[in-house]
């Protein structure tokens, strides 16, 4: 999203960009997501929710979000609802095809480049989750590719290199992108939660996110843990799914569900959508002279909790773009 997002721009700046795009398909992780772009209601409760994210690249986001979306409005970008169905943030939903469709213009598919002025590729989560075992919740090809060579022309880092975005899915062998939603558990809060081996456990409530809960399992042997519910946590309601409907979708995959004394167990695993650590950036979006940085690239905004990857794309994208063809 960073990339179309930052070529759109600087086009109708007067450039001609041309995107470069190592996969098979335009998009990125972006194309797999739910659409939902957001922002934190006040500065307050960003730095209150990632207490370690860098102040003025969250003032980046909180001042140029709303006037994202309406910029992604008026290049026909269609905005399925502005309400987040969370009290602690604002934003909107798209249909992740419908915006590769307004914007993706000029896209190299199947190529990269050594020498690009803006950085847009979706962070290292394939490398993150091949090195410690977890699955991958991403598209397949965001491997590290742009950091390296950042770090080779002088950039430098920022945020935890190791921390994550991602969820709890079915203990799985393989996730197919076709069921990054269907096989997420997200009722952490409403389960004990153990590793798979017993010996640690997770204590106290999660974050509305449940980032925290997902972190801790990617710390455990495996990246695996039991969510044990009791009877009445399965008419629970996250999201349009009850708790019920998530644990037989784990079943039907094939996961470890486990039934005794009224209560069921699930075995599920972490799995990485997205690093948090990345690029040091500043609020031109520039890493060093010549190279700018977009999306998820950057890192350093949501350390210590999580964002909105989506609206780091769109602001940074416009950002990059901007300061580039000044």
């Amino acid at each position: 999203m960073a990339g179309l997002v930052a070529a759109a721009r600087a086009r109708e700046l007067g450039a001609r960009p041309v995107v470069y795009e190592k996969g098979t398909r335009a998009g990125g992780s972006m194309l797999l997501s739910s659409g939902f772009a957001w922002r934190y209601r006040s500065f307050e409760i960003f730095r209150a929710q990632c207490p370690g994210g860098d102040p003025a690249l969250q003032r980046l986001i909180m001042e140029r979000f709303d006037d994202g979306l309406d910029w992604l409005e008026a290049h026909g970008v269609e905005l399925l609802t502005r309400d987040t169905g969370n009290p602690l943030t604002v934003g909107a939903r798209f249909d992740p095809r419908q915006l590769v469709d307004a914007l993706a213009r000029d896209v190299r598919l199947g190529e990269t480049t050594d020498d690009p002025t803006i950085l847009a590729t979706g962070g290292f989560p394939v490398r993150l989750a091949r090195e410690y075992g977890l699955l991958l919740r991403a598209n397949p090809w965001s491997e590290g590719d742009g950091l390296d060579l950042a770090l080779a022309r002088g950039a430098e880092t920022a945020g935890d290199l190791d921390e994550i975005y991602g969820r709890a899915v079915a203990a799985v062998d393989d996730l197919a992108e076709t069921d990054f939603v269907r096989l997420t558990q997200l009722y952490g809060r409403y389960a004990t939660v153990t590793s798979e081996d017993g010996a640690e456990r997770f204590d106290g409530e999660p974050s509305w996110s449940e980032i925290d809960l997902v972190q801790q399992i990617a710390r455990w042997p495996g990246g695996r843990a039991w969510y044990e519910l009791e009877p009445d946590a399965l008419e629970a309601r996250v999201r349009e799914r009850s708790v019920l409907e998530m644990v037989e979708a784990a079943r039907h995959a094939g996961a470890p569900v486990e039934e005794a004394d009224g209560r069921i167990r699930v075995l599920v695993r972490a799995a990485v959508t997205q690093t948090l650590g990345g690029i040091r950036v500043d609020e031109d979006a520039k890493a060093v002279d010549g190279l700018f940085v977009a999306g998820v690239d950057a890192g350093g905004i949501s350390t210590g909790g999580w964002s909105s990857g989506l609206a780091t794309a769109l602001v940074l994208g416009l950002v990059a773009a901007e300061s580039a063809v000044s």
